[in-house]
């Protein structure tokens, strides 16, 4: 599939989040300068533009839409008579007023409504009747918290990937928490154990779709040294963690997320986490992602496989462009119930990969993708898999522990 009309220009930090589709004429792609960026513009030279930053480091959103490699596309596509639109993985109150200064045309929600429902105190208010699905939950200053004897999550209002979520189990962890930010408002959550799951939903005004389940990689070591932190996702082990009916009340959930975010005129990706509750098999949602989910530019890649073997449809990305275009979804997502990928982060002990780690997994037949980042949390390698990595809830299989093998060599607890 390719853009009707116009010409989509997605400006990402990371190239990945952007190959969703295959860039053309009228998808192009502006992105940070890395080896793996370098393999992507020698497959479409014409069509990705690649951006080498003053001191080295991967510059962001924002800096990207203001260099001068950005302009002069825009510039050219402009002069050529073709109307081009920006897309980036995530709008906010920095970028939304930047393209507008530009005179450019954004296609993605308004940052408001992004901030109103993935902030995760207002979120709470805008969730309405469907707040009953979070876990039990109270909105506190730190330092109006007390210790009840039981474990408890705190969420700040922003966070990724885990890194706003701490766990409190004992007086003295709180206590660190109430000193440093107490005039901080979090979201003080019950501690549920169990598994979490993702479903990336796309919204048009015709329809509300979803390809599948999947089960969400968190906390799993070596690739993470944080619990909360996510670090993949396995659409084939879902099969042995949820029952039909617990599909049907995601399905149920998707609806009614869906219809409250086409009540604020979203279009597009969104995505939902829940977690399954180990103890009572109850579902909670935990998280509405304002935003396009990290893992739709893979999803999108397992529904393309899908339709090589026959399987009529969208992909997640092509609903996500063809939504936010004002185009009609004239064919449901495609389906999947399989593939994986998983992340080796940056943790506190690990700041890189082993020579050769990326060669060692493609020759096992998975793909890989390196990065350069240095930050704690961010992404070093990710693999991805057409079958399964996990054997159930926190196991790997024997192809995950090939690849933590791979990954972070020597003895592990």
């Amino acid at each position: 599939m390719k853009p009707s009309s116009g010409t989509i220009v997605y400006v990402s930090r990371e190239i990945e989040r952007a190959l969703g589709m295959e860039p053309c004429e009228g998808y192009r792609i502006v992105s940070n300068r890395s080896p793996y960026g370098e393999t992507v513009k020698e497959r479409f030279p014409g069509f990705v533009a690649l951006v080498d930053a003053p001191d080295g480091a991967a510059l962001g959103t924002a800096e990207l839409i203001r260099h001068p490699e950005t302009e002069k596309l825009v510039g050219e596509l402009e002069r050529s008579g073709t109307q081009p639109s920006i897309l980036v993985f995530k709008n906010t109150a920095r970028i939304e007023p930047l393209i507008r200064e530009k005179g450019w045309r954004l296609l993605n929600p308004p940052a408001a409504a992004s901030e109103r429902i993935e902030n995760k105190v207002s979120q709470v208010q805008w969730l309405g009747e469907l707040e009953r699905r979070l876990p039990p939950h109270r909105l506190q200053f730190m330092k109006s918290v007390e210790w009840r004897g039981e474990p408890f999550i705190v969420q700040w209002a922003h966070g990724h990937t885990g890194a706003g979520t701490i766990l409190v189990d004992s007086e003295e962890a709180l206590r660190p928490l109430k000193e440093r930010f107490p005039e901080r408002r979090a979201r003080i959550a019950r501690y549920i154990d169990g598994p979490s799951f993702t479903v990336n939903v796309v919204v048009s005004p015709e329809s509300i779709e979803a390809a599948g389940i999947s089960y969400q990689i968190t906390g799993l070591a070596p690739f993470t040294d944080s619990p909360f932190t996510t670090v993949g996702n396995d659409w084939g082990v879902v099969g042995s963690l949820l029952t039909g009916a617990d599909v049907d009340a995601v399905r149920t959930l998707v609806g009614d997320l869906g219809a409250k975010m086409r009540a604020e005129s979203w279009r597009g990706l969104f995505g939902i986490d829940l977690i399954k509750d180990r103890s009572s098999g109850e579902l909670r949602l935990i998280e509405v992602n304002a935003r396009q989910p990290a893992s739709a530019t893979f999803e999108s890649s397992l529904q393309e496989a899908e339709r090589a073997k026959g399987a009529d449809g969208l992909t997640t990305f092509e609903a996500h462009i063809a939504a936010l275009s004002g185009q009609p979804l004239e064919k449901p997502v495609i389906e999947i119930a399989a593939g994986a990928q998983i992340v080796q982060r940056v943790t506190a002990t690990v700041s890189s990969v082993p020579a050769g780690a990326a060669a060692a997994l493609e020759k096992e037949g998975f793909t890989v993708v390196s990065y350069g980042n240095s930050k704690e949390h961010e992404d070093l390698l990710r693999v991805q898999s057409a079958g399964s990595l996990m054997a159930g809830h926190g196991a790997l299989n024997d192809a995950g522990r090939m690849i933590a093998g791979i990954v972070s060599p020597g003895p592990r607890a």
